[in-house]
């Protein structure tokens, strides 16, 4: 072998790889994100999870990838470990179906019309229709199965390359003594594991494993330690993804790693125990990528088999491998579902991010409800309570933002762009409504320092505010929570009504302080009341808008309000009016 066919192979080398993490990409796009979905939304029973990550794992190609996300699920909470292994077990069945399309450039040309079935043949076909859709089709989902076919393209041209650079190995007498000792089972699991561990990839390791079969020197013998070796070996992303997750997510992650080792030990036990007594007659049998792929998928149907019972005793002893430490020190609990993992599937992190929103909206608006009750009984544990709270809700918005901002690097579709955008316009508002809980308990707490007390009149008509501003708000958290374009439409006649009496309000508040009703230091306390009243129906009004205007496929919130006071539609008027009628001074 020359120096020309070692610059072939890497590059053959180079080809597949990249071909095959252009079709995965492909793939995770067209179908992942739905697929990423359904694999924590339906995991009810463990022949379900199995069946899951089969499916997924075979959809996009990797079952490393599967495994992350299942960590991720854990880590976050979303699953329990338990409820994983099933899955881990379907992704380890599931990535052998990359074999058989490996397997597919074992299609030779014989001549006459059978020749339009050759490897060759077809990988022109899908090469052209591939660049055809990738450069000149505008719809996303078609250029992603471009994507696909391209990338299918590169991986059968990378295989072709490969098998021919490899061919001349066949007479060289120390490539036959090297691969003779992976005939021994222990070297051959060895080697097999290295190999996958430097390449991250068990489909990966298989497929090169498929090109080196071209040279019609690898028998049954060598064949399957390597390929038991390539299985434990794919254990090594999973765990390299575990580092720095919690306690569950790291059980999870050695999940993988407990069930491919033992699974090749019964198997390695079970076969080579009776080999000792018995002679196979299959293990000199030269082996081709079909002949591979096949041994490769019936080796881990048996493994998943074999370990499917003993579920229970897998979860015993990943417990037992990582165990929890006392003192270990517990997530912060707003930052638990914005798992990082998750930012290479945007359909996962938008639904985690969504989740997470809504837990921030409620909590703004239990603490605007907190304050508020201050102003009728102060005390100082519940104004540090509101203090948390808002300390608690800015948190949120650090994180909720830096995880966002994250995404919009990421390659998404337009309704995914579009809840990002949606999210990104909200979580201020939310935030700014604590903010001005905040200050509402800070008014509490000078009324009570400075014992001050409203009039009958001032406190009556703050009431009726305050009443009308915990509808404007439960409207506006449940319009968001429930995406409730129903329930959004009747926030801007309601925060109309509010500037209304608003402006009333003040009114009356100079009309009391001319006839000696009211002191001018509880006027600045009442007009700081109103002032932040205000802005929580204004920021209400913004929650609501992002959500109407998303349907439009627009974020123009001037235009839009302007538009709605301007035509001041009958519905309009009339959730005005009944609203009227219900807060009245």
């Amino acid at each position: 072998m020359n120096i020309s066919n070692i610059i072939s192979l890497l590059s053959g080398i180079a080809l597949f790889l990249f071909g095959m993490a252009l079709m995965g990409d492909g793939l995770k796009k067209v179908a992942g994100s739905r697929m990423e979905l359904i694999l924590y939304r339906l995991t009810g029973n463990p022949f379900k999870g199995f069946l899951l990550g089969t499916g997924v794992t075979a959809v996009i190609q990797s079952s490393s990838a599967t495994s992350v996300m299942v960590v991720g699920f854990v880590n976050t909470g979303m699953m329990k470990v338990r409820q994983a292994i099933p899955i881990v077990l379907g992704a380890i069945l599931g990535t052998s179906v990359t074999g058989w399309v490996i397997a597919l450039s074992d299609i030779g040309s014989t001549g006459g019309w059978t020749d339009l079935f050759s490897t060759a043949t077809l990988t022109g076909i899908i090469s052209v229709a591939g660049i055809m859709l990738r450069m000149f089709s505008k719809n996303s989902s078609h250029r992603h199965v471009g994507d696909i076919l391209m990338g299918f393209a590169v991986l059968m041209f990378g295989m072709s390359t490969m098998s021919a650079a490899v061919s001349p190995l066949r007479g060289d007498a120390g490539f036959v003594r090297l691969l003779t000792q992976f005939s021994n089972p222990l070297v051959g699991i060895l080697a097999g594991a290295a190999f996958t561990c430097v390449l991250q990839s068990a489909s990966a390791a298989v497929g090169i494993l498929q090109a080196l079969s071209s040279t019609g020197i690898i028998d049954f013998a060598m064949a399957l330690p390597i390929l038991m070796g390539i299985a434990v070996g794919a254990a090594f992303p999973v765990l390299l993804s575990a580092i720095g997750a919690g306690v569950e997510g790291r059980r999870t992650a050695m999940v993988y790693l407990v069930a491919e080792a033992a699974g090749c030990a019964v198997f390695g036990a079970l076969f080579y125990g009776i080999g000792a007594f018995t002679t196979y007659p299959f293990m000199q049998n030269v082996m081709t990528s079909v002949s591979i792929a096949l041994v490769n998928t019936l080796f881990r149907l048996f493994k998943v088999i074999l370990l499917a019972p003993f579920i229970p005793l897998i979860h015993k002893a990943v417990c037992l491998l990582v165990q929890e430490k006392p003192e270990q020190e517990k997530p912060v609990p707003e930052a638990v579902r914005l798992e990082e993992r998750f930012i290479e599937h945007p359909a996962l992190a938008i639904e985690q991010s969504r989740l997470t929103i809504n837990d921030m909206a409620q909590e703004a608006r239990k603490n605007f409800v907190e304050a508020i009750a201050l102003l009728h009984g102060f005390t100082d544990e519940r104004y540090k309570a509101v203090a948390e709270m808002e300390n608690s809700v800015d948190r949120y918005e650090d994180k909720l933002g830096t995880y966002l901002i994250k995404l919009t690097g990421r390659e998404l579709t337009p309704r995914q762009n579009e809840d990002v955008s949606k999210f990104l316009h909200t979580i201020s508002d939310f935030e700014r409504i604590s903010d001005h809980a905040l200050n509402i308990a800070e008014a509490a707490r000078e009324l009570h320092e400075k014992s001050m007390a409203f009039s009958d009149e001032a406190a009556h008509e703050l009431g009726v505010m305050e009443s009308a501003l915990c509808e404007i708000l439960n409207n506006a958290v449940q319009a968001f929570v429930n995406n409730d374009l129903r329930l959004a439409a009747k926030v801007e006649p309601l925060e109309e009504l509010i500037d209304a009496l608003c402006d009333e309000m003040k009114l009356h508040h100079v009309d009391r302080l001319q006839k000696g009703l009211c002191t001018l230091t509880q006027g600045f306390v009442f007009n700081d009341l109103l002032t932040n009243y205000e802005r929580v129906a204004d920021h209400c009004s913004n929650i609501a808008v992002a959500l109407i205007e998303l349907e439009s496929d627009s974020f123009d919130t001037h235009e839009y309000l302007s538009s709605v006071k301007e035509l001041k539609s009958d519905a309009f008027a009339r959730t005005y009016e009944d609203y009227g009628r219900v807060f009245k001074l």
